[in-house]
């Protein structure tokens, strides 16, 4: 019996590694691991979307027909990068308005599988999706999990919001606001209580909330606190019950204190992080994730248009101006930093934009991909599968023609892009 067993154990896997798909990528300059110095000349070989071996110089094979061979040579290959904000469902500009009377839900999918994969073509192979109507961003995550269509592997929130706060909707007629209002709007700790637990039931991998006033609300609210401390505790109590984190949307700093007191795991914006805050998130190990392409995008489309109603635009002056100076005091301060963009606000595809803000407000390069990687990555709690390429994680791959650490622009020009060992964009140059 023990003969036959070993017999069929032995068969199963050889018909395994006969069936399985190898892929081997020669990487001329190799970042294993965001943070740590690069490898010259690196062999990776992926099986059925995981990475087997990192092996030093360029491994011969022998010709087998189930092996492809990709050479990067003469490329920068990293981890994919990884958007911890976005809005994949929708694209600020001037037919916003109408295209929320014309536009068919239906079509408003295919939308979003167009704006996934710009995004994943950019060369960012995983994303938070904070802000969509979650019960298609759902069926588009899983679908994209099935295989049934492409895109970037999706981690989708659950909103939860108060009445009349930025979650809320606004800049409408009162019965068209009645008919668009969300049964996850909640007042009170109880009711939020509920509209958390109800997100999570219909399939939320995490929770946003609002504790301030937003600058795309159209109403003259500010972007003080809005959410009660008592809301927040109970939303974030209830995630935590049933395994979820919790994102929060924040500006200013009385609504960013009452989050972190609350437990949030991450802050979006952050805006007017000041010294309390810098030492709540550092007590409590929250991230604070930037933003900064949203401020860049609302400031210029401020100055330069009139999409922005004039509620919008006073806010999106002032709150967009301040970004930059603000995020690089809380990085210094040693506030954890992961990658986030707001796409949606600014156009999906540009994300690496981004980067080239954080550069640009004094961030260290190599530490920009280590937020859009390895701490990304942490975030989400996927670090045992995303963020860096070592054996047993997802081969997540893009590459560059030159060198992202010496010059930050490179991400603006993905030449490679593999998720999980299917390879989407090969650019030889």
């Amino acid at each position: 019996m023990i003969r036959l067993l070993t017999f069929v154990f032995f068969l199963f896997t050889s018909i395994q590694s006969i069936n399985a798909k190898t892929t081997v990528i020669y990487a001329g300059e190799l970042l294993a691991i965001p943070g740590k110095p690069t490898l010259k000349k690196q062999t990776i070989t992926i099986i059925d979307g995981q990475i087997t071996a990192v092996d030093p110089g360029f491994t011969n094979f022998e010709s087998k027909d189930e092996l492809t061979v990709i050479d990067l040579r003469d490329a920068f290959v990293m981890p994919g990068l990884m958007d911890m904000h976005v809005h994949l469902q929708g694209e600020l500009g001037p037919n916003n308005d109408r295209d929320a009377l014309k536009m068919s839900s239906q079509l408003v999918g295919m939308r979003t599988v167009h704006h996934g994969m710009k995004t994943l073509m950019a060369g960012f192979t995983t994303v938070r999706d904070v802000g969509s109507d979650s019960q298609y961003m759902y069926a588009y995550r899983d679908a994209i999990e099935k295989g049934w269509i492409d895109g970037p592997r999706i981690i989708a929130a659950g909103g939860v919001g108060i009445t009349g706060g930025h979650a809320d909707v606004s800049g409408m007629k009162h019965e068209r606001m009645e008919f668009y209002t969300d049964k996850s709007i909640c007042d009170g700790p109880y009711d939020c209580r509920r509209a958390t637990r109800d997100a999570i039931k219909y399939g939320a991998d995490l929770i946003k909330i609002t504790s301030t006033g937003g600058v795309m609300t159209d109403r003259a609210t500010g972007t003080g606190q809005q959410m009660e401390m008592d809301e927040l505790k109970e939303v974030v109590l209830a995630a935590e019950r049933m395994g979820k984190k919790v994102a929060s949307h924040a500006h200013h700093e009385d609504g960013i204190i009452a989050a972190l007191k609350a437990g949030v795991h991450s802050i979006e914006h952050g805006t007017y992080t000041g010294k309390e805050a810098i030492k709540l998130f550092k007590q409590t190990g929250a991230y604070l994730v930037p933003t900064l392409l949203a401020g860049d995008t609302v400031v210029q489309m401020a100055k330069n248009t009139d999409i922005l109603p004039p509620a919008v635009a006073a806010k999106a002056i002032k709150v967009g101006t301040d970004m930059q100076g603000n995020f690089i005091k809380s990085y210094r301060a040693g506030v954890k930093i992961a990658f986030g963009t707001d796409s949606g606000i600014s156009k999906h595809g540009t994300n690496a934009d981004e980067a080239v803000l954080m550069s640009e407000a004094g961030m260290p390069n190599a530490e920009v991909l280590v937020t859009a990687t390895i701490n990304a990555a942490d975030l989400i709690g996927m670090d045992a599968q995303l963020g860096t390429l070592e054996v047993g994680k997802y081969a997540d791959i893009i590459a560059t023609s030159g060198s992202p650490i010496n010059n930050i622009k490179e991400l603006l020009d993905v030449d490679f892009v593999m998720k999980g060992g299917q390879v989407y964009k090969h650019t030889k140059k």
